[in-house]
Protein backbone atom coordinates (compact mmCIF):
# COMPACT_ATOMS: atom_id res chain seq x y z
CA UNK A 1 0.00 0.00 0.00
CA UNK A 2 2.67 2.38 1.06
CA UNK A 3 4.54 1.79 -2.37
CA UNK A 4 1.39 2.45 -4.23
CA UNK A 5 1.04 5.75 -2.27
CA UNK A 6 4.47 6.75 -3.13
CA UNK A 7 3.76 6.15 -6.88
CA UNK A 8 0.74 8.11 -7.10
CA UNK A 9 2.46 11.22 -5.18
CA UNK A 10 5.38 10.59 -7.81
CA UNK A 11 2.83 10.72 -10.40
CA UNK A 12 0.66 14.14 -8.49
CA UNK A 13 4.15 15.84 -8.81
CA UNK A 14 4.57 14.99 -12.36
CA UNK A 15 1.28 16.01 -13.89
CA UNK A 16 1.71 18.96 -11.97
CA UNK A 17 4.94 19.61 -13.18
CA UNK A 18 3.86 19.07 -16.85
CA UNK A 19 0.35 21.61 -15.98
CA UNK A 20 2.22 24.62 -14.51
CA UNK A 21 5.24 24.64 -17.83
CA UNK A 22 2.25 24.22 -19.81
CA UNK A 23 0.65 27.31 -18.27
CA UNK A 24 3.95 28.83 -18.23
CA UNK A 25 4.45 28.53 -21.71
CA UNK A 26 1.39 30.37 -22.91
CA UNK A 27 1.39 32.45 -20.44
CA UNK A 28 5.16 33.53 -21.92
CA UNK A 29 3.84 33.14 -25.17
CA UNK A 30 1.69 36.10 -24.83
CA UNK A 31 4.30 37.98 -22.99
CA UNK A 32 6.60 37.83 -25.84
CA UNK A 33 3.86 39.15 -28.37
CA UNK A 34 3.09 42.00 -25.59
CA UNK A 35 6.58 43.29 -25.02
CA UNK A 36 9.07 42.09 -27.80
CA UNK A 37 11.91 41.41 -25.29
CA UNK A 38 14.81 38.64 -25.47
CA UNK A 39 14.65 38.14 -21.99
CA UNK A 40 11.15 36.87 -21.84
CA UNK A 41 11.88 35.13 -24.83
CA UNK A 42 14.75 33.44 -23.28
CA UNK A 43 12.43 32.94 -20.28
CA UNK A 44 10.17 30.99 -22.70
CA UNK A 45 12.60 28.52 -24.14
CA UNK A 46 13.42 28.06 -20.97
CA UNK A 47 9.39 26.88 -19.51
CA UNK A 48 9.23 25.27 -23.26
CA UNK A 49 12.34 22.86 -22.25
CA UNK A 50 10.38 22.66 -18.89
CA UNK A 51 7.72 21.00 -20.72
CA UNK A 52 9.69 18.87 -22.94
CA UNK A 53 11.90 17.43 -19.63
CA UNK A 54 8.27 17.02 -18.03
CA UNK A 55 6.92 15.35 -20.53
CA UNK A 56 9.84 13.66 -21.14
CA UNK A 57 10.59 12.40 -17.51
CA UNK A 58 6.47 11.34 -17.48
CA UNK A 59 6.69 9.56 -20.57
CA UNK A 60 10.15 7.75 -18.79
CA UNK A 61 8.88 7.03 -15.76
CA UNK A 62 5.72 5.01 -17.34
CA UNK A 63 7.84 3.53 -19.66
CA UNK A 64 11.02 3.07 -17.70
CA UNK A 65 8.40 1.41 -15.07
CA UNK A 66 7.69 -1.55 -17.50
CA UNK A 67 8.84 -5.22 -16.55
CA UNK A 68 11.77 -6.81 -18.32
CA UNK A 69 10.64 -8.99 -21.00
CA UNK A 70 11.97 -11.34 -23.91
CA UNK A 71 13.14 -8.38 -25.83
CA UNK A 72 14.78 -6.18 -22.64
CA UNK A 73 16.09 -8.23 -20.39
CA UNK A 74 17.54 -5.87 -18.57
CA UNK A 75 14.12 -3.86 -18.57
CA UNK A 76 13.77 -0.09 -20.22
CA UNK A 77 15.12 2.46 -18.01
CA UNK A 78 17.57 3.27 -21.05
CA UNK A 79 14.28 5.36 -22.51
CA UNK A 80 15.67 7.95 -19.67
CA UNK A 81 18.76 8.85 -21.91
CA UNK A 82 17.59 9.08 -25.04
CA UNK A 83 14.74 11.28 -23.79
CA UNK A 84 17.70 13.64 -22.54
CA UNK A 85 19.86 13.43 -25.42
CA UNK A 86 17.30 14.52 -27.56
CA UNK A 87 16.33 17.46 -24.88
CA UNK A 88 19.69 18.74 -24.51
CA UNK A 89 19.99 19.18 -28.62
CA UNK A 90 17.00 20.74 -28.84
CA UNK A 91 17.75 23.29 -25.83
CA UNK A 92 21.42 23.86 -27.26
CA UNK A 93 19.25 25.11 -30.81
CA UNK A 94 17.26 27.44 -28.67
CA UNK A 95 20.29 28.70 -26.69
CA UNK A 96 21.87 29.28 -30.18
CA UNK A 97 18.51 31.03 -31.63
CA UNK A 98 18.28 33.45 -28.70
CA UNK A 99 22.23 34.39 -28.67
CA UNK A 100 22.03 35.12 -32.68
CA UNK A 101 19.04 37.43 -32.02
CA UNK A 102 20.63 39.21 -28.63
CA UNK A 103 23.96 39.67 -30.50
CA UNK A 104 22.01 41.39 -33.85
CA UNK A 105 20.04 43.58 -31.39
CA UNK A 106 23.46 45.19 -29.84
CA UNK A 107 24.81 45.82 -32.82
CA UNK A 108 21.79 47.48 -34.27
CA UNK A 109 23.14 51.57 -33.76
CA UNK A 110 18.67 51.84 -32.47
CA UNK A 111 17.95 48.46 -31.03
CA UNK A 112 14.16 47.65 -31.01
CA UNK A 113 11.97 49.12 -28.62
CA UNK A 114 10.37 47.22 -25.92
CA UNK A 115 6.93 47.91 -24.96
CA UNK A 116 3.72 46.99 -22.35
CA UNK A 117 7.07 46.38 -20.04
CA UNK A 118 4.18 46.30 -17.01
CA UNK A 119 2.28 43.21 -18.70
CA UNK A 120 5.65 41.48 -19.38
CA UNK A 121 6.62 41.96 -15.42
CA UNK A 122 2.97 40.87 -14.17
CA UNK A 123 3.96 37.59 -15.86
CA UNK A 124 6.82 37.06 -14.81
CA UNK A 125 6.02 37.69 -11.68
CA UNK A 126 3.22 34.92 -12.05
CA UNK A 127 5.66 32.55 -13.37
CA UNK A 128 7.89 32.95 -10.60
CA UNK A 129 4.36 31.93 -8.09
CA UNK A 130 3.75 28.96 -10.21
CA UNK A 131 7.45 28.35 -9.76
CA UNK A 132 7.95 28.32 -6.39
CA UNK A 133 4.31 26.39 -5.17
CA UNK A 134 5.31 23.37 -7.85
CA UNK A 135 9.10 22.89 -6.42
CA UNK A 136 7.37 23.34 -2.68
CA UNK A 137 5.15 20.70 -3.59
CA UNK A 138 8.01 18.42 -5.45
CA UNK A 139 10.58 19.12 -1.81
CA UNK A 140 7.41 17.36 0.00
CA UNK A 141 6.93 14.16 -2.39
CA UNK A 142 11.14 13.69 -3.04
CA UNK A 143 11.08 13.71 0.98
CA UNK A 144 8.49 11.31 1.16
CA UNK A 145 9.21 8.80 -1.78
CA UNK A 146 12.70 9.17 -2.58
CA UNK A 147 12.37 9.74 -6.07
CA UNK A 148 15.52 10.90 -8.08
CA UNK A 149 13.45 11.73 -10.97
CA UNK A 150 11.56 14.33 -8.93
CA UNK A 151 14.32 15.61 -7.03
CA UNK A 152 16.19 15.97 -10.00
CA UNK A 153 12.73 17.81 -11.69
CA UNK A 154 12.57 20.23 -8.29
CA UNK A 155 16.40 21.05 -8.84
CA UNK A 156 15.66 22.27 -12.59
CA UNK A 157 12.91 24.24 -11.43
CA UNK A 158 14.70 25.90 -8.68
CA UNK A 159 17.40 27.02 -11.39
CA UNK A 160 14.29 28.07 -13.23
CA UNK A 161 13.73 31.22 -11.10
CA UNK A 162 16.94 33.08 -11.98
CA UNK A 163 16.20 33.89 -15.37
CA UNK A 164 12.82 34.64 -14.57
CA UNK A 165 14.05 37.65 -12.33
CA UNK A 166 16.47 38.15 -14.78
CA UNK A 167 13.40 39.31 -17.24
CA UNK A 168 11.73 41.31 -14.68
CA UNK A 169 14.70 43.45 -14.15
CA UNK A 170 15.20 44.21 -17.64
CA UNK A 171 11.81 44.92 -18.29
CA UNK A 172 11.84 47.30 -15.24
CA UNK A 173 15.27 48.75 -16.72
CA UNK A 174 13.51 49.44 -20.23
CA UNK A 175 10.10 50.67 -18.53
CA UNK A 176 11.88 53.01 -15.80
CA UNK A 177 14.94 54.56 -17.67
CA UNK A 178 14.74 53.35 -20.94
CA UNK A 179 18.05 50.71 -21.03
CA UNK A 180 16.59 48.72 -23.84
CA UNK A 181 20.15 46.94 -24.17
CA UNK A 182 20.02 45.38 -21.17
CA UNK A 183 17.42 42.95 -22.52
CA UNK A 184 19.88 41.84 -24.74
CA UNK A 185 22.44 41.39 -22.31
CA UNK A 186 19.82 39.53 -19.82
CA UNK A 187 19.40 37.01 -23.07
CA UNK A 188 22.57 36.25 -23.44
CA UNK A 189 23.16 35.60 -19.82
CA UNK A 190 19.97 33.42 -20.08
CA UNK A 191 21.06 31.48 -23.15
CA UNK A 192 25.03 30.66 -21.64
CA UNK A 193 22.80 29.01 -18.85
CA UNK A 194 20.49 26.79 -21.18
CA UNK A 195 23.77 25.92 -23.04
CA UNK A 196 25.79 24.70 -20.20
CA UNK A 197 22.69 23.14 -18.60
CA UNK A 198 21.92 21.47 -21.95
CA UNK A 199 25.55 20.31 -22.36
CA UNK A 200 25.77 18.26 -19.02
CA UNK A 201 22.53 17.19 -19.52
CA UNK A 202 23.67 15.93 -23.34
CA UNK A 203 27.10 14.29 -21.33
CA UNK A 204 25.66 12.26 -18.80
CA UNK A 205 22.99 10.86 -21.31
CA UNK A 206 26.03 10.05 -23.51
CA UNK A 207 28.06 8.43 -20.87
CA UNK A 208 24.87 6.39 -19.73
CA UNK A 209 24.26 5.03 -23.33
CA UNK A 210 27.93 4.20 -23.97
CA UNK A 211 27.56 2.21 -19.92
CA UNK A 212 29.79 3.78 -18.56
CA UNK A 213 30.48 2.57 -14.82
CA UNK A 214 28.51 3.99 -12.21
CA UNK A 215 30.51 6.66 -9.75
CA UNK A 216 33.42 5.65 -7.99
CA UNK A 217 31.62 6.53 -4.67
CA UNK A 218 28.94 2.92 -5.92
CA UNK A 219 32.17 0.80 -6.14
CA UNK A 220 33.45 1.58 -2.83
CA UNK A 221 30.33 1.34 -1.20
CA UNK A 222 29.29 -2.33 -2.40
CA UNK A 223 33.17 -2.79 -2.10
CA UNK A 224 32.95 -1.75 1.91
CA UNK A 225 29.83 -4.46 2.40
CA UNK A 226 31.10 -7.13 0.31
CA UNK A 227 34.37 -7.11 2.22
CA UNK A 228 32.43 -7.52 5.75
CA UNK A 229 29.99 -9.48 4.94
CA UNK A 230 29.99 -12.65 6.72
CA UNK A 231 31.06 -15.97 5.27
CA UNK A 232 32.37 -13.56 2.10
CA UNK A 233 36.13 -14.88 1.63
CA UNK A 234 36.61 -12.08 -1.13
CA UNK A 235 35.38 -10.68 -4.00
CA UNK A 236 36.23 -9.49 -7.41
CA UNK A 237 35.30 -8.17 -10.85
CA UNK A 238 32.77 -5.63 -9.40
CA UNK A 239 30.81 -3.76 -12.70
CA UNK A 240 28.73 -1.04 -13.25
CA UNK A 241 26.77 0.46 -15.60
CA UNK A 242 24.15 3.33 -15.96
CA UNK A 243 20.69 3.47 -17.57
CA UNK A 244 18.49 6.00 -16.97
CA UNK A 245 18.06 6.13 -13.29
CA UNK A 246 19.30 2.52 -12.74
CA UNK A 247 22.37 1.24 -11.64
CA UNK A 248 23.36 -2.01 -12.87
CA UNK A 249 25.78 -3.86 -10.41
CA UNK A 250 27.29 -7.05 -11.08
CA UNK A 251 30.40 -8.58 -8.31
CA UNK A 252 31.48 -12.10 -7.90
CA UNK A 253 31.88 -13.16 -4.10
CA UNK A 254 34.28 -16.02 -3.18
CA UNK A 255 32.91 -18.75 -0.64
CA UNK A 256 33.87 -21.89 1.24
CA UNK A 257 33.11 -24.86 -1.48
CA UNK A 258 32.77 -26.88 1.05
CA UNK A 259 29.35 -25.34 2.23
CA UNK A 260 25.86 -26.75 0.97
CA UNK A 261 24.41 -24.74 -1.77
CA UNK A 262 21.92 -23.49 0.48
CA UNK A 263 24.14 -21.94 2.93
CA UNK A 264 25.66 -20.66 -0.17
CA UNK A 265 22.48 -18.91 -1.46
CA UNK A 266 21.95 -17.51 1.87
CA UNK A 267 25.24 -15.46 2.02
CA UNK A 268 24.65 -13.97 -1.70
CA UNK A 269 21.02 -13.17 -1.22
CA UNK A 270 21.81 -11.43 1.95
CA UNK A 271 24.42 -9.51 0.12
CA UNK A 272 22.32 -8.70 -2.66
CA UNK A 273 19.91 -7.26 0.13
CA UNK A 274 22.41 -5.12 2.03
CA UNK A 275 23.14 -3.76 -1.26
CA UNK A 276 20.18 -2.71 -2.15
CA UNK A 277 19.40 -1.33 1.27
CA UNK A 278 22.66 1.26 0.43
CA UNK A 279 21.63 1.82 -3.36
CA UNK A 280 17.95 1.36 -3.60
CA UNK A 281 18.11 2.33 -7.34
CA UNK A 282 19.94 -1.08 -8.48
CA UNK A 283 19.62 -3.63 -9.67
CA UNK A 284 22.28 -6.30 -8.17
CA UNK A 285 23.67 -9.56 -9.72
CA UNK A 286 25.63 -11.49 -7.60
CA UNK A 287 28.03 -14.31 -8.58
CA UNK A 288 29.53 -16.95 -6.77
CA UNK A 289 32.81 -18.55 -6.80
CA UNK A 290 34.76 -21.02 -4.72
CA UNK A 291 37.40 -19.41 -2.68
CA UNK A 292 41.03 -21.05 -2.50
CA UNK A 293 41.39 -23.11 0.21
CA UNK A 294 44.02 -21.09 2.01
CA UNK A 295 41.79 -17.89 2.38
CA UNK A 296 39.27 -20.32 3.69
CA UNK A 297 41.79 -21.07 6.40
CA UNK A 298 43.03 -17.69 7.06
CA UNK A 299 39.30 -16.46 8.07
Amino acid sequence: MSGQKDQHLNLSAGLLSVAVAALLVGAKLWALGTTGALSVAASLADSAMDLMVSLGAMAAILYAAKPADEDHAFGHTSIEDLAALGQSIFILISAGVISLAAIERLRTSEPARLVDETAGIWVMVFSICLTVGLVLWQGRVARRTGSKVVAADRLHYLGDLLPNIGAILSLWASKQFGMVAIDSVVALGAAAMLALGALRIGRDAWHALMDRSADPSVIETVAKIARDWPGVHGFHDIKTRMAGSRIFIQIHIELDGRQTLTEAHSIGAGLRRAILEAIPQADVIVHKDVAAIDSVQDR
